[in-house]
């Protein structure tokens, strides 16, 4: 006992370090141990979340392009069909021209002033036609695209939040709700055509007032024409005046009178959920009144009539860039583009064009990733 004592005596403050040493040892270790633990934690719940990410990203580019094929074999294709049967009834000009032939044919059958009185008409109704055509084709397809961007975006999270699949048959909105507020791109055709017509007519008239049917034209002064009868078209009513004929005040009542036509398919108790189609058509209001829409809407129609100009084809019709043609004789070329602005989606060249822009694509990729803050 004295020996150990001793040992102890002796070596005691030896053994406190070095216990010390071992147990500050043991607790780095432990600490250590669950630093390591907790970075490997992290690292795993960070590849998770990344895998996540890019698992949700796919699911939403795949979302994002069926609800481009929607939009392209669908929506657009009906209205665009729509609104051509509409410019024809409304814009026929077929009356004005057999009249012009007949006093051709038969020169006692009109007079001199009749004659002059009906070419004019035909000149302002032939840039009417067109550039109502040209408006309407650019502005309805872009519209259409946000339209079903932006129900597809509500779509898609909806079904990500597990709140049920655009096919949840419990949910009225998913198909009788989506109906009525896809259903608006009838509008225009329906309801804008009539003020629409009006108030280009009236640009066109204000613009060509100075022309002469004699007067030569060539490709740059017909480019000139088409955009300032665009422009004092747009100007009419404020900067924004041009969504009336695109956009029902009153989406409701808009929405009632189509749903008229639905109701045997739907099914008369089928009620729409006003509050989701009054959001929807607030968040469109908003985007179709941003800069950014107004951007590519100024871009699609300035590209449109840049391929326009090469679709008349001054050159190879007798006139040259400097000298051109008389407007009497481009008229008929000038009518006959308006057909082709309002071609089916899938053969119509100037969509596919608005369609391939680098400003659209981009427009749409953001729009659909991006809601706006009160989505």
């Amino acid at each position: 006992m004295l020996s150990l004592r001793d040992f102890w005596r002796r070596h005691k403050r030896k053994v406190f370090v070095s216990v010390g040493v071992l147990g500050s040892g043991y607790v780095l270790y432990k600490l250590y141990t669950s630093h390591r633990q907790r970075l490997f934690d992290l690292e795993r719940e960070h590849d998770v979340e990344r895998e996540a990410d890019e698992l949700i990203k796919a699911q939403l580019q795949t979302h994002f392009e069926s609800i481009q094929r929607i939009s392209d074999s669908m929506t657009l294709p009906y209205a665009i069909h729509y609104l051509r049967c509409r410019i024809s009834e409304e814009l026929d000009l077929s009356q004005l021209t057999e009249r012009l032939r007949q006093g051709k044919g038969h020169p006692n059958t009109i007079t001199q002033k009749e004659k002059l009185e009906l070419w004019e008409r035909l000149k302002i109704l032939s840039f009417t036609r067109t550039s109502l055509s040209l408006w309407a084709m650019t502005v309805l397809s872009l519209y259409i695209r946000v339209q079903v961007n932006i129900l597809g975006r509500h779509l898609y999270i909806n079904t990500a939040r597990g709140l049920g699949s655009s096919q949840d048959e419990n949910d009225p909105f998913d198909r009788h709700g989506q109906y009525e507020f896809l259903a608006t791109a009838d509008y225009l055709s329906n309801y804008g055509l009539t003020s629409l017509i009006q108030n280009m007519q009236r640009a066109a008239t204000e613009v060509l007032k100075e022309n002469q049917l004699g007067d030569p034209f060539n490709v740059p002064q017909l480019r000139k024409t088409i955009i300032q009868i665009l422009k004092s078209f747009t100007s009419v009513g404020g900067p924004h005046h041009w969504m009336t004929y695109l956009l029902p005040e009153n989406v409701i009542v808009y929405g009632q009178s189509a749903a008229t036509s639905s109701n045997d398919f739907y099914g008369s108790s089928m009620l729409p959920d006003i509050n989701r189609r009054e959001q929807l058509m607030a968040e469109t209001r908003a985007v179709l009144s941003s800069a950014d829409f107004g951007n590519i809407m100024d871009i699609s129609l300035k590209k449109v009539v840049d391929v326009l100009m090469e679709e008349i084809g001054l050159e190879e019709r007798g006139g040259g860039p400097s000298s051109g043609i008389a407007l009497a004789k481009l008229l008929p070329h000038v009518v006959q583009l308006g057909p082709q602005l309002l071609e089916e989606p899938s053969r119509n060249k100037f969509i596919q064009i608005i369609r391939s822009l680098p400003e659209v694509e981009l427009f749409y990729t953001l729009l659909y990733a991006n809601m706006p803050p009160f989505s």
